[in-house]
């Protein structure tokens, strides 16, 4: 992504907070189909959009888990989502990855790709990635083998029989270990660490895929302090690099790393702003804070 193009999700981000956007996407309700060309597996972000979302609605026998939601989120933008049990978090996300099909609304990935049109492998394939709450890893493996089987390669079984690392993809092992500060555990079995270390191992495997967007469910739910204040300095390494979105109840986590905040309830976009701004809010206070 060019400097120019995240400058420009950058001010547009800003203008985000400066007008407290509440159920109305950047586009101001445009078509997300902008007609422009793109080449071919790349998303178009030139309109300061990665995700896009409009007056999309679902029922799950006759109850309404999504209910005229809309929310963009700005090329390397973190964006923290909040909100009570039953608010539409995860539903959100199964509608982003293509796991659920809404009845109604637009989902669009940059402004060209109608994720609508996708399958669930074929959105991954795409550059979103989701973690899970609870992690998901080779527990038999090793950190190092873990990291390598998540490698964007030919998984046939040919290739896969004869695969050896080059120079670019040893070198880019080693800085994801790093990255995800697993680099003393290289050689450890994966079901040998700590739980924190788990979940930055699955961190790590996701963005052995190169992920344009990464949707992150409760990633420091069961972390001990030092290992959630740790969490919080990866994401923030990776904002910028990465848009994120991450969905979590700990608020002093979330005071940690966010920028703009959005607080869902009853399947719609209650209110949208910094911490501070919706910790304030009084129907954010009714239906989720508590006094």
């Amino acid at each position: 992504m060019t400097p120019d193009l995240m400058e420009d999700g950058e001010r547009r981000a800003r203008a985000h907070r400066e007008h407290k956007l509440k159920g109305r996407t950047h586009s101001g309700g445009r078509a997300a189909g902008f007609g422009r060309p793109v080449t071919a597996g790349e998303v178009d972000v030139a309109h300061g959009r990665i995700l896009y979302l409009e007056d999309v609605s679902v029922s799950f026998d006759g109850f309404k888990a999504i209910n005229g939601l809309s929310l963009d989120i700005a090329p390397g933008e973190l964006r923290c989502i909040i909100g009570p049990n039953g608010a539409g978090k995860t539903t959100l996300m199964d509608i982003i990855t293509g796991k659920t099909r809404p009845d109604a609304g637009t989902v669009f990935f940059g402004s060209t790709i109608d994720l609508l049109r996708y399958t669930e492998p074929e959105i991954a394939q795409l550059g979103i990635g989701r973690k899970f709450q609870k992690p998901t890893v080779f527990e038999r493996l090793t950190v190092f083998e873990n990291l390598e089987l998540a490698l964007k390669t030919d998984k046939g079984v040919k290739p896969s029989m004869f695969f050896r690392l080059d120079s670019g993809q040893g070198d880019r092992l080693a800085q994801m270990l790093h990255t995800i500060q697993l680099a003393e555990a290289v050689r450890r079995p994966a079901g040998t660490l700590s739980h924190g270390q788990k979940q930055w191992l699955e961190i790590g495997m996701l963005l052995m895929q190169d992920p344009k967007l990464l949707l992150l469910d409760e990633p420091v739910a069961g972390m001990t302090d030092e290992e959630t204040a740790r969490t919080a300095e990866l994401f923030l390494q990776l904002k910028g690099k990465h848009s994120l979105m991450v969905v979590e109840h700990d608020m002093s986590f979330i005071q940690s790393i966010s920028e703009i905040v959005t607080v869902l309830s009853e399947g719609s976009v209650l209110a949208q702003g910094t911490l501070a701004q919706v910790q304030n809010d009084e129907r954010v206070i009714e239906v989720y804070l508590g006094r």
